[in-house]
């Protein structure tokens, strides 16, 4: 048994845009746009989709910046982080499973370690971008 979540670092103006989540197990926590992959999705398609429906925005997948891997107890947590353009930015979200989304700068993510779902899975990816340690999307290849 597995859990295969996606996420993105979007980047606009030196800032980077969160979500803060309203799921009671982590509720009031920031965390980049991310969710579990539904039955029948690629993880391209999956990560836009969990974009969209999180912040309301539009993106172009980049290139690939972190794979994460987790294991607790009798299930494996997978994370794959990508980097993003910002197509369209209409800030919309469902808020039963969101309670805001803000765009933050490095420098204050520093400082809000407690208030981070993931804080070091946030991090390096942002420090990742930063660092245009980037790999590039056609990496990924779908079977």
């Amino acid at each position: 048994m597995g859990r295969i979540v996606v996420g993105g670092i979007i980047e606009k103006d030196g800032k980077f845009l969160l979500v803060q989540e309203g799921k009671e197990e982590c509720r009031g926590k920031w965390n980049i746009p991310a969710g579990h992959l539904e039955p029948n999705e690629t993880i391209l398609d999956g990560v836009k989709r969990e974009v969209k429906e999180e912040t309301g925005c539009n993106v172009e997948l980049t290139g690939l910046l972190q794979i994460g891997n987790k294991v607790f107890h009798d299930d494996v947590f997978i994370s794959i982080v990508f980097s993003m353009k910002l197509l369209e930015e209409d800030i919309r979200f469902d808020k039963k499973e969101i309670l805001d989304v803000k765009w933050f700068t490095y420098e204050e993510l520093l400082n809000k370690k407690e208030e981070l779902r993931a804080y070091s899975l946030i991090m390096n990816s942002i420090s990742a971008f930063l660092e245009n340690k980037i790999v590039d999307i056609h990496f990924i290849t779908m079977m």
